[in-house]
């Protein structure tokens, strides 16, 4: 669902072997370390492996030849448009090996981080804004209170901190996803970036979604991605999902040891995009701690890493950070740390008239037929017994129950006080004396 109407600039291809900005003997390493772990020959061929215009890896294969690691192989291949063929010396296989034992990494060449702080600011989270009609479209198969978009749309827009707060079970992850939606747009995630010499992995197919109509045909000659820095992948704003399993040491990088290589820490896989911290309290750091982390970038719009060498580094911190909790914020936040959550937007229940719509809207996605007797007694009956407090995860509780028991009874689906009165005992636990 395309929701934004303006889109985001692309990175251009870099020109020459000036414009990539990298250090030479660390685009030839990777060069040779490509044609040896590849086996490839064709500059055509080996430009889609390191992602760079043919005439700039052609730039790069006639420097390594310049140093003696590349030789032509003196033929012409006439299925490839009678390109010359390279390959390896004696010599520059040798320098690959010496190359790989220093580090691994080949393929796609990495974009400085001088470089991708220009595109960052091009596709910025906080250039978006987003209307209520888009925020409302995104949200259309949820039944919320009048006020929440008034209060989430702001928040939002400004691509700040979000903390959802409430009881359990009313749609805080839901909105979460919601807001995801509503982006919309596309933007340019780089498949590494270099810092001082070192490689570190961004692209994540697991975290970064890519856009189906930039894929290349490897048949074809024209291809449609030289519209861009193809060092880079056009995909759907990101967004990273954590919850109890959040630790703080996933938000450092990830250093491969065999490798030699770093991998982006989850903030930095979601730059331009949505960090959601869900289940904020289930931590097995307090969320004190956690969000003390993120005292500086969600202030100063930047992050602090460090290499295994003990060297720290700034990147960018363009993310929209939001934390979502079924506990009182003042519970387990001090004041300093509130002050620095911009948005603090409360998730209730639903009221009566509402949950009735979310279980009517639930029955007829189930086919589940609606019964006036049963709505009644539960109204009237179970739920004056937990003082009328309604959540919105319970029509699709109470209604799932009540289909697996006409399965297991064989029975069309329909609903009753007695098939409710069933489900409604599995819906919470009573509370006793545990005998030991």
């Amino acid at each position: 669902m395309n929701m934004q109407s303006t889109s985001v600039l692309a990175p251009p291809a870099p020109r020459s072997l000036d414009a990539m900005q990298l250090p030479r003997a660390m685009m030839r390493d990777i060069l040779i370390k490509t044609m040896f772990r590849m086996n490839l020959e064709l500059v055509s061929h080996i430009s889609r492996a390191v992602c760079l215009p043919v005439p700039v890896t052609q730039e790069l294969v006639d420097m390594a030849r310049s140093q003696l690691l590349v030789e032509a192989t003196g033929t012409l291949n006439a299925n490839n448009g009678n390109e010359m063929g390279y390959q390896l010396t004696d010599a520059g296989r040798a320098r690959a090996l010496d190359a790989a034992s220093q580090s691994e990494y080949f393929g796609p060449m990495p974009v400085p981080l001088a470089v991708y702080r220009e595109q960052i600011a091009r596709q910025s989270i906080r250039n978006i804004q987003i209307t209520r009609d888009q925020l409302s479209t995104a949200m259309g198969h949820l039944i919320l209170p009048d006020d929440l978009l008034s209060n989430l749309g702001p928040a939002v827009s400004a691509g700040r901190s979000i903390l959802m707060y409430g009881p359990p079970g009313n749609g805080k992850s839901s909105i979460s996803n919601g807001i995801r939606n509503a982006l919309g747009d596309k933007i340019y995630v780089p498949r590494a970036i270099e810092y001082s010499g070192q490689v570190i992995t961004v692209y994540d197919p697991i975290v970064h979604s890519a856009a189906e109509d930039d894929v290349d045909d490897p048949n074809s000659l024209r291809r449609t991605s030289g519209r861009f820095d193809t060092r880079y992948v056009r995909c759907e704003r990101p967004t990273v999902i954590t919850g109890g399993e959040l630790s703080l040491s996933m938000l450092d990088l990830v250093y491969n040891p065999t490798a030699r290589t770093y991998q982006a820490p989850l903030q930095l896989k979601s730059t331009g995009g949505i960090f959601i911290v869900d289940d904020l309290g289930r931590q097995a750091e307090p969320p004190q701690t956690l969000v003390n982390r993120w005292i500086v970038p969600l202030e100063e719009n930047k992050d602090i890493l460090a290499l295994q060498s003990g060297e720290k580094f700034e990147v960018p911190f363009d993310t929209l950070v939001i934390f979502s909790t079924n506990f009182h914020p003042n519970a387990i936040f001090d004041k300093a740390a509130l002050r620095r959550i911009f948005y603090k937007i409360k998730i209730d229940g639903p009221n009566q008239e509402d949950f009735l719509k979310i279980f009517a809207l639930v029955a007829r996605q189930r086919k589940m037929p609606l019964d006036e007797a049963t709505l009644i007694h539960l109204l009237n009956v179970r739920y004056p017994e937990i003082d009328n407090t309604y959540a919105n995860y319970q029509p699709v509780f109470l209604i799932d129950q009540m289909i697996s028991i006409c399965d297991f009874e064989g029975i069309p689906y329909q609903m009753s006080p007695e098939l409710v009165d069933r489900a409604w005992a599995n819906m919470f636990v009573k509370e006793e004396e545990i005998v030991r």
